[in-house]
């Protein structure tokens, strides 16, 4: 079991957390205001689209598909009608919503120079009303969260403008800092694995192997403090992600080696909601989160807020375990999809007795050791934020400040 992180990285670790070193080359001055005239941005080459999954229906399971209320209560499996309500989610459909991505620049003003990342909502008058709504809300929710100057989060991606084209179009142009996910993250490690073990990759030294299994548990730490971070500024002021994955996660580089300078930033809030006493069950968006959470047992304002901040809680959960086991696995052993179904129907969300499963795949040994760190403390952190119940399930703050994605497992 790994007992301290590599030496050359202990500098950049201080007990009860991470302190941040600064990147090489700093970004432009911060500044909250948002630059609205198209003249002000320089647009680059196409870098690609992607498409977001819509509710279509209120069922079972949020991950892949509980049985119905019916076959599980026949199947025995100990399950109470209120514990099945709690596990219940929403079902998603492919939506007509698509989104492009271009390069681009700043060329005027003080921040000119700065690169850029535009997201491209398709218009309104291609019957793109829903696109309409995502794009308002998710610029809504940037203009909150960078309202104040002095209280913008390095953890969240940062949105310098925004603008309608003639045709309809919703362009918001973010800073560009860094193109990769955390999802690409994943698959290029789980790629790099397969190397190392058909011998394509060779190690010049026995410890060699060893030294990049701690440069990844270090990277992966990392990441995942990053974006809970992003995560707790989000809930500190009341706004839930409720689109947390490993594509919502961008990386500024996705180098093992690199790590003391990686910065997550959560980013895609399109489908974020405001969890103010005074906006809680409001929103075209969050109709299927709140029905989830009526069926679960909330009724009140205070039961629903709480639901939605634990519905948050249970995405980077899920976020968690994704981030320990796919990197550490050579390509095409374990993918975000079987595993979800594994934790959540074959294992009914019991995490230890999944661990027990997975113990006995040598091909995962490296993805249990590293949840083992801290006597079991990625485990433990694991099943507290897949608690069936969502009333036990740890706030976001909590969650920073466990022992496991703090770092402390590295050097204790």
């Amino acid at each position: 079991m790994l007992k301290a992180p590599p030496t050359s990285l202990l500098s950049s670790l201080e007990p009860g957390g991470w302190r941040r070193r600064p990147l090489r080359r700093s970004p432009p001055p911060i500044s909250a205001a948002l630059m609205t005239n198209p003249a002000y941005f320089e647009v680059g080459r196409y870098l690609g689209g992607y498409g977001f999954m819509n509710i279509t229906s209120y069922s079972s399971s949020q991950f892949g598909g509980l049985p119905d209320v019916a076959g599980i209560r026949d199947l025995g499996l100990g399950y109470s009608p209120e514990e099945i309500e709690r596990l219940r989610a929403q079902d998603v459909g492919e939506g007509e919503v698509n989104i492009r991505l271009y390069e681009g620049r700043v060329v005027q003003g003080p921040l000119k120079g700065t690169e850029t990342v535009f997201k491209v909502y398709p218009g309104s008058r291609f019957g793109a009303s829903e696109a309409d709504l995502m794009a308002v809300n998710e610029l809504r929710t940037h203009v909150f969260l960078q309202n104040d100057a002095s209280d913008i989060s390095d953890n969240i991606q940062f949105l310098l403008g925004a603008f309608e084209t003639a045709t309809g179009e919703q362009w918001l142009a973010f800073r560009d800092d860094g193109r990769y996910s955390a999802a690409d993250y994943a698959k290029l490690s789980s790629e790099r694995k397969l190397k190392e073990q058909s011998g394509s990759t060779s190690f010049w030294n026995p410890y060699d192997r060893a030294y990049r299994l701690e440069l990844r548990q270090y990277f992966v730490l990392r990441l995942l403090n990053g974006a809970m971070t992003g995560l707790v500024h989000m809930h500190s002021h009341d706004r839930l992600h409720q689109s947390l994955g490993p594509s919502s996660v961008v990386l500024n580089t996705a180098a093992d080696k690199n790590g003391r300078y990686l910065v997550p930033r959560l980013r895609d809030l399109a489908f974020s909601v405001d969890i103010g006493y005074s906006s809680v069950g409001d929103g075209a968006l969050s109709d299927g989160l709140w029905r989830r959470a009526t069926a679960a047992g909330a009724s009140t304002t205070l039961e629903k807020r709480a639901f939605g901040i634990a519905d948050d809680i249970y995405g980077a959960g899920l976020l968690l375990a994704y981030m320990s086991f796919i990197p550490f696995c050579e390509a095409g052993i374990m993918d975000g999809i079987s595993l979800q179904r594994l934790l959540e129907n074959t294992f009914r969300l019991d995490i230890y007795a999944a661990r027990e499963y997975l113990l006995a795949d040598d091909r995962l040994s490296e993805a249990v050791n590293f949840l083992d760190l801290g006597d079991g403390a990625g485990w433990e952190l694991l099943q507290a934020m897949l608690n069936p119940d969502y009333r036990k399930r740890p706030i976001a703050e909590a969650v920073l400040n466990h022992r496991f994605m703090t770092g402390a497992v590295l050097w204790n």
